[in-house]
């Protein structure tokens, strides 16, 4: 299980300093009159491939049922890609390259994901999930190390991503010896869903989907716009202010979601942590519409923060227990992945309505209404998973 949080971490350290930082330094090098423009397309053309290729490669691992094989291509063609980043002639072969690279890179992931389902029971889910929030504390502090004043006179950096995901990722291919258990394998029983042939989505599963897409919503707007909340508030607050309290909440949150994780496991309430991370996210979100001073605003922040990344850890894990069908995992796992892709295009467009006329708080009040959503779909789900 550690050797697969590691390598799950090693799917995040590929693209978190690559997006964040490296694609835009890339891009304003290449053309700082178009730098948006071209990091736009990037983002909505890269968002696509991403999502269908997440679907394509999940149903690919269930079909030839070796999910090790479609991790390790993957693996391999994403690094070949990322390598190639510094060599793109123009933006438009960069943008192709991104296009091709995502379709690489969930190559590794849908497989992946779905691995875990296969192998790991359901009464260790939540340490799990608690083991997953590692993934995006890593791929911060991988972005520091790529960014530091040693590496700043690199110029294929892309190299320096490339091999750290290689020596997260490989330990769990050639050390991990994983077996997928009968258990695991069978279908669900009617309480969850039906084993035919055409099955309907199954009640569980979709609220557990329409709750992550809430919480990543709310997640998603936050991350865009907090420095411009912050400077809102206070204009001498600055982005190693903010990046800092972003660390502290990463760091943290690995902790009390192992804690949290490990708890609903020996509690057997599975669910019961996502109820209250949910809750507690619209909590922090109201806080930060009524802030009346910094010190307010970072506490609901804080608050906000910890709750929305240990109830998308955990639920990410706890997904896998509602998944009907084990023959359809990988496939099911990236329908699954559209709540991370289309946060990315409903946030601009929510943002841009509200927060010009109504400033920020309004934009608060209604992902608070979002996260409380979430938190009553998965309240009045069935508690028999």
């Amino acid at each position: 299980m550690y050797l697969y949080a590691l390598a799950v971490s090693g799917g995040a350290v590929a693209y978190m300093p690559f997006l964040t930082l490296l694609l835009p330094l890339r891009v304003s090098a290449m053309n700082k009159a178009e730098v948006l423009t071209t990091l736009a397309i990037a983002a909505f053309v890269g968002a696509i491939s991403a999502s269908l290729s997440n679907i394509l490669f999940g149903w690919a691992s269930d079909v030839t049922r070796r999910r090790r094989i479609w991790i390790f291509g993957g693996l391999l063609l994403s690094s070949a890609l990322m390598l190639s980043m510094p060599y793109a002639g123009d933006t438009n072969v960069l943008i192709a390259l991104i296009v091709c690279w995502q379709f690489g890179l969930n190559m590794m992931l849908a497989p992946l994901a779905a691995w875990a389902g296969d192998t790991i029971p359901d009464v260790q889910k939540g340490m799990l999930g608690g083991l997953l929030a590692l993934a995006p504390a890593l791929g911060a502090l991988s972005g520091a190390i790529v960014t530091t004043d040693m590496f700043a006179g690199f110029a294929q950096r892309e190299a320096l991503v490339a091999l750290l995901v290689l020596c997260m990722v490989a330990p769990v291919l050639f050390l991990g010896k994983p077996v997928a258990m009968p258990h695991l394998m069978d279908a669900k029983g009617v309480d969850i869903g039906r084993d035919d042939d055409n099955p309907k989505p199954t009640n569980p599963a979709i609220r557990m989907w329409l709750a992550r897409l809430l919480v990543q919503i709310a997640e998603a707007s936050l991350f865009a716009f907090l420095l411009l909340w912050f400077r809102s508030l206070d204009p001498r607050f600055g982005e190693n202010d903010a990046a800092s309290i972003f660390a502290i909440v990463l760091g943290l949150s690995v902790f009390v979601a192992l804690g949290v994780g490990t708890w609903s496991d020996r509690s057997a309430k599975p669910i019961m942590p996502l109820i209250l991370t949910a809750s507690l996210a619209a909590v922090g979100l109201i806080i930060m519409a009524w802030a009346p001073n910094m010190a307010f605003a970072i506490a609901g922040y804080v608050l906000f923060g910890l709750a929305s990344s240990i109830f998308l850890a955990l639920h990410s894990s706890q997904t896998l227990r509602v998944l009907p069908r084990p023959h359809t995992r990988g496939r099911d796992l990236g329908i699954f992945n559209l709540t991370n892709t289309v946060p990315s295009l409903i946030m601009p467009w929510l943002t841009m309505a509200l927060v010009p006329t109504y400033g920020f708080d309004a934009l608060f009040i209604l992902l608070a209404g979002l996260a409380f959503a979430a938190s009553i779909l998965l309240l009045t789900m069935s508690r028999r998973i």
